[in-house]
């Protein structure tokens, strides 16, 4: 798993050069989860990592540059933005 979080979060820091490397990888932890525990909600039978990790691949091509501002709009994500204090890449 720790690989494929890693790929992602560069693909994220490479369409998003707002976010730090924290945050990006913080986002990529809470897509993941996000569309696993959705996906089981819905009562969906697990397809493995091959498929969360192209779902999420997929939100990062369409929305990764514009993450941040959906985040500071948005009071229940607005947590993966708070800390300024992380290192840019």
């Amino acid at each position: 798993m720790e690989e494929i979080f890693e790929r992602l979060t560069k693909l994220l820091l490479d369409r998003n050069t707002s976010l730090t490397y924290a945050r990006a990888r913080a986002w990529v932890e809470h897509l993941w989860e996000d569309f696993e525990a959705t996906y089981a909600k819905a009562g969906y039978k697990y397809k493995g990592k091959e498929m969360t990790e192209k779902v999420v691949r997929q939100w990062i091509d369409n929305y990764g540059s514009r993450l941040h501002e959906f985040a500071s709009r948005n009071e229940k994500y607005r947590h993966l933005l708070a800390d300024n204090r992380d290192i840019k890449h």
